[in-house]
């Protein structure tokens, strides 16, 4: 039964690989090199309903099927004097438009091929003086993240990351809600990121993000000071401003316990980014439309609370998130509103199955425009729930089955429906496999 335990327990890195934040990866002896291949393969079919199902003269098919390949190449070493470092990549399958399945995997006429770069970080420290990070990788807010809950199902919730939510048209579904704090608009970009020690149950991280850009971007055509330069301070092209960051500080600390079977840990985080400049004239629409009461965009104030507590294969936990922050880690427009997201969920590990729950409400101002005063709400509300169940075959592969339902809210929205409501649910069912 213990083996089985432990074999349940494996889903858990089996979905999150890329996020963990141990160092190093894999132990390794003093004066030694190890070098790894690691990676995640993930099938599913799935039937869907959503309010985009059927749009015009076109129709989708309820029943489809999805999947996706990450492949983690690094290596891990240590000196002889006990320091730390290596390197850790995580690589993934793109995405593409539709086809028919013909050249899949070849490179297209614009030089994009079949996998791209999510993380590349290097590290280098010590369990008793910490780590450092950087490169392409996680800050506070999601490596703090406690709370969210999502080791059952596909393991991928709402995010639109190859899961069963990838599959479904993306104005149903709340697939940008800031309830995660693991999205690629925090984690893609190149920062310098301090990991503390843990000391009496407290450990620390803090880190730096001068642009909101990643690995050789922003840096294949910066002839001049002008809108491809990764660099860029301030602007006069409208859609840099409130798109693109700058200054980024994300902190926070956590603390952990570990007594008579319970693992608790209880976290906090703060984010805070500015946005560019805007030295253009006046924008014909948005928010930087001046002549029409626009004011622009505010800083970037995000915090977060989570905690959770794990006890004979039973975890529970909730998260909040809230600021002056918008769907995707994107700027408010000024006058807009704040966001306030919370998440609850559970997960059940009893010898080789895996069950869990998940809900969470965001509201956020979504496309709010100051500017379309009374003609679109000021709140755009999301939510959803999820429910899902495992079977863990062996510390490499789980077979799982998941239901989610989800809705979207707010009057005005364009991507909405005239009234300003959109939902979508799904039934999948599929395999995970990690080495």
């Amino acid at each position: 039964m213990r083996k089985l335990l432990m074999a349940a327990t494996a889903v858990v890195p089996l979905l999150a690989a890329g996020a963990a934040w141990a160092q190093p990866i894999k132990e390794v002896a003093p004066g030694t090199i190890t070098v790894h291949l690691n990676g995640r393969f993930q099938f599913e079919m799935v039937d869907y309903g959503s309010t985009f199902n059927t749009v015009g003269g076109n129709k989708l098919n309820p029943v489809t099927a999805a999947g996706e390949l990450r492949l983690y190449p690094g290596f891990d070493a240590e000196t002889l004097s006990g320091i730390a470092y290596g390197v850790q990549v995580e690589l993934r399958d793109a995405f593409s438009d539709a086809g028919k399945g013909v050249n899949a995997n070849a490179a297209t006429t614009s030089g994009t091929g079949s996998m791209y770069v999510r993380r590349a970080y290097g590290y280098i420290g010590t369990t008793d003086y910490g780590y450092f990070r950087f490169g392409q990788t996680d800050a506070a807010t999601s490596l703090l993240e406690q709370g969210v809950i999502y080791s059952f199902g596909d393991g991928d919730g709402w995010k639109n990351r190859g899961g069963i939510a990838t599959t479904l048209p993306s104005y149903a579904s709340p697939i940008n809600t800031i309830v995660w704090g693991d999205q690629v608009a925090l984690y893609g970009s190149d920062k310098i990121v301090y990991i503390s020690p843990k000391i009496y149950g407290f450990n620390a991280i803090a880190s730096y993000e001068p642009n909101s850009n990643g690995l050789k971007e922003g840096y294949a055509n910066c002839t001049t000071a002008n809108s491809t330069c990764a660099a860029l301070s301030s602007s006069g092209t409208a859609s840099d401003i409130g798109s693109r960051r700058k200054n980024t500080v994300d902190a926070g600390l956590q603390y952990t316990l570990q007594q008579y079977g319970v693992l608790a840990r209880i976290a906090g985080t703060y984010l805070h980014s500015a946005t560019l400049s805007y030295t253009g004239v006046s924008a014909s629409s948005g928010p930087l439309n001046y002549t029409a009461g626009g004011r622009g965009y505010s800083d970037m104030n995000a915090y977060q609370f989570g905690a959770q507590v794990t006890y004979a294969g039973f975890t529970l936990g909730g998260n909040v998130k809230f600021g002056q922050v918008n769907d995707a880690y994107s700027f408010v427009p000024k006058g807009g509103r704040g966001a306030f997201v919370y998440d609850v969920g559970f997960a059940y590990n009893i010898g080789p199955y895996v069950i869990g729950a998940n809900y969470f409400d965001s509201q956020t101002s979504g496309t709010y425009d100051p500017t379309r005063y009374g003609k679109e709400a000021r709140t755009l509300n999301e939510n959803g729930v999820i429910v899902g169940a495992n079977y863990v075959i062996g510390k490499d592969m789980n077979v799982f089955l998941q239901y989610m339902y989800g809705q979207r809210h707010q009057y005005g929205n364009a991507q909405l429906s005239a009234t300003g409501n959109a939902q979508t649910q799904a039934v999948g069912m599929g395999a995970t496999l990690k080495w």
